[in-house]
């Protein structure tokens, strides 16, 4: 059992990552991409009632590394995942804008810490309301998932090939963590 009180989190016990899909006629060009967002921080609070829990995570948004990208008519080169790199970091803002945040506003969980969490996500200095669903993986780990539309932030969606290429507006959010027992 989770261990009542707030704990910090961050790269030392877990993981963040980002899940993009392609769509439009060059589907076959692209590449469905994992993004690592490697600097971040924040703290988990577990209460004893489940509803008392909440997150608070901080995100660095120029600080993305590409860890895979599958389908496409050929492998992700190094320069390629630079390219990929270089325009997130343009897309999301990053020299004006350099941290995403989540903050948790309520919390929906049962006893085993499931459920769900909702908050305000804060991105390109635009807010905007994120529930994040929590499963239990065993072994104080869990696992909180999201879906952030980009252009609800002011995002236009990355594309090539004059629009026969884009990103789907929808991203999937991923952590995974480990908190004490």
């Amino acid at each position: 059992m989770t261990a009542q009180g707030s704990h910090p989190i961050g790269p030392d016990s877990g993981s963040l990552v980002l899940r993009t899909t392609r769509q439009g006629l060059a589907t076959k060009v692209g590449h469905d991409l994992t993004i690592e967002v490697t600097r971040w921080s924040g703290t988990v609070t577990v209460g004893a009632d489940p509803a008392a829990s909440g997150i608070d995570v901080s995100a660095e948004t120029g600080s993305l590394n590409v860890l895979r990208g599958t389908g496409g008519l050929k492998p992700l080169s190094d320069g390629d995942k630079q390219e990929i790199r270089n325009n997130a970091a343009k897309v999301l803002g990053a020299d004006r804008s350099p941290t995403a945040r989540f903050v948790a506003t309520s919390a929906d969980l049962d006893a085993d810490g499931g459920g769900t969490v909702t908050g305000t996500l804060t991105l390109r200095d635009v807010s905007r309301d994120l529930t994040l669903t929590i499963t239990p993986l065993g072994d104080n780990r869990f696992r909180a998932t999201g879906t952030v539309v980009q252009t609800e932030f002011g995002i236009k969606p990355y594309s090539a090939f004059l629009g026969a290429l884009k990103l789907a507006d929808k991203v999937t959010v991923e952590a995974e963590v480990t908190l004490p027992g």
